[in-house]
């Protein structure tokens, strides 16, 4: 009997219990939006920034650029993210109606659309029928959200929150090329803000490599080459910008 046991099927989790892995990801999801928002407030205020330096441009000049380039990336950015979220929540929502008109007006065909999930990933017959019985009377809209549409009906997708992270994490990834170019003077503001913003490049190919769960030296040489020759390309084009008003 113990080994009859040991073999019979396991039944799925309860789907409150089963979108605890939704809910993971959507997070894993925002935080990595956030890694990228910091990353392209890296890039594009180091390449602003280098450029005007590269002009000829003075403290003042560059302090300018540099905050206008933030605010308008970072609103950038935020907008961005809303509108694209929010469409996700509104398919989202969309999804959830039609499906709650379904089991309104078909609920045998939706209990043996269930049924049939569960034997799909493995349980026999019998064993499924009740799961899907079970799981349609605790919850039945919860119980086809998670299993056939993948999503948790009680945490959608929140516009504002990405919008959020979005502006805050290109704030971030702004401010130390922009401190480091006007805090540093002469000829050596430049340098050092290539090299303040590669190492921040590096940190974010990192965290991003972690997020994702895979090894970091690819997604660290891939920030870091990709944004150098962001900024050499903006400072070949703030030299020739440059040399041609001088």
């Amino acid at each position: 009997m113990a080994r009859d046991a040991a073999k019979e099927p396991v039944p799925p989790r309860h789907p409150h219990e089963a979108g605890q892995g939704t809910s993971n990801n959507r997070r894993l999801n925002w935080l990595r939006a956030g890694v990228l928002g910091a990353n392209d407030g890296i890039v594009a205020t180091s390449g602003l920034v280098i450029g005007v330096a590269a002009a000829g441009a003075g403290t003042g000049a560059l302090l300018t650029a540099g905050l206008a380039g933030l605010a308008a990336g970072a609103l950038s950015m935020a907008a961005g993210e809303y509108v694209s979220v929010s469409t996700q929540r509104d398919t989202e929502s969309a999804l959830l109606a039609f499906e709650e008109y379904e089991l309104a007006n078909f609920p045998k065909e939706e209990l043996d659309e269930l049924t049939q999930f569960y034997v799909d990933k493995g349980l026999d017959q019998e064993l499924a029928r009740t799961v899907a019985t079970k799981l349609t009377a605790h919850d039945a809209l919860a119980a086809h959200a998670e299993v056939e549409l993948k999503i948790d009906n009680t945490e959608l997708t929140n516009p504002w929150h990405a919008a959020g992270a979005s502006f805050l994490a290109f704030v971030a990834g702004s401010v130390l090329p922009l401190a480091a170019i006007l805090l540093i003077p002469g000829a050596a503001r430049i340098p050092v803000t290539v090299a303040a913003a590669a190492v921040a490049l590096a940190l974010t190919g990192f965290i991003s490599a972690r997020l994702g769960g895979s090894k970091p030296r690819v997604p660290i040489l891939r920030n870091v080459i990709g944004g150098l020759l962001a900024m050499a390309i903006t400072y070949a084009i703030g030299t020739l910008v440059g040399t041609q008003i001088a």
